[in-house]
């Protein structure tokens, strides 16, 4: 009888390991609105970013260059994606430090938003040259969107693997973590589509910016809360020690 006490004890014990939460849930709603809140701004300021060394490039270097070296144009988009990565990633990873490396988090992200968006430009190049080397319909042209789309939003997998390769150090059973990306952008497509049924109520004189702050405002929100969520699930053993 005593022998099966321990035994139970110890079963408890371990699923008790198994069952601990990586965000602790006294700190959950504190992660979650710091964690959304620093994606916004790592959001923003990495947009401001990487748009300004654009416009100071483009001042600086002319047009044809880009046009005549395809590596250069290559290295350009690299330039500007890294420096986005970077300030966007280290944003989250204030956030984030307390529970894992910083510094994986960031290189990571890093190497997942190049995969992403050099494979998901690919993707819309492949998807564009088909299009327009085939004369289509106008109801052809609305299923070449949805795939050009469905691809761009796919590719960010890539970007889910690169963070669940960190991740797995700290958690178990995140497998799932590599569709999180692929959620996300999904769910931005979705709700952009829907606010473009909405730009006929928009007036017309600022439509245009209207519309693309809401854009980018719904994007960095989407991308801040659908991770933070799901950083509140993840669970490590007990033994697992902290960063």
């Amino acid at each position: 009888m005593h022998s099966d006490s321990n035994t139970g004890k110890q079963t408890i014990s371990q699923a008790a390991q198994v069952t601990k939460l990586l965000i602790p849930r006294s700190q959950r709603q504190a992660f979650f609105w710091q964690f959304t809140l620093m994606t916004i701004m790592g959001w923003v300021v990495g947009g401001i970013a990487s748009i300004g060394l654009e416009k100071t490039l483009l001042e600086k270097i002319p047009e044809s260059l880009f046009q005549e070296q395809p590596l250069f144009s290559l290295a350009f988009r690299i330039a500007a994606t890294i420096i986005f990565a970077v300030i966007f990633a280290t944003d989250q990873a204030l956030v984030l430090r307390q529970y894992i490396s910083p510094w994986l988090w960031i290189i990571a992200t890093c190497i997942g938003s190049l995969l992403f968006t050099q494979i998901a430009e690919a993707w819309k190049n492949y998807i564009i040259f088909v299009a327009t080397s085939s004369n289509p319909l106008a109801e052809d042209i609305i299923v070449y969107g949805i795939l050009s789309t469905f691809a761009y939003n796919f590719s960010a997998i890539w970007l889910g693997f690169c963070q669940w390769l960190v991740l797995r150090r700290y958690v178990t059973g995140a497998w799932w973590w590599n569709f999180i990306m692929f959620i996300a952008y999904s769910l931005i497509s979705i709700v952009i589509v829907g606010l473009s049924m909405l730009q006929g109520f928009i007036p017309a004189t600022h439509r245009h910016d209207i519309t693309y702050l809401i854009t980018q405002g719904v994007t960095a929100l989407i991308l801040g809360v659908i991770p933070a969520f799901s950083f509140c699930t993840l669970k490590v053993k007990s033994s697992q020690s902290q960063p």
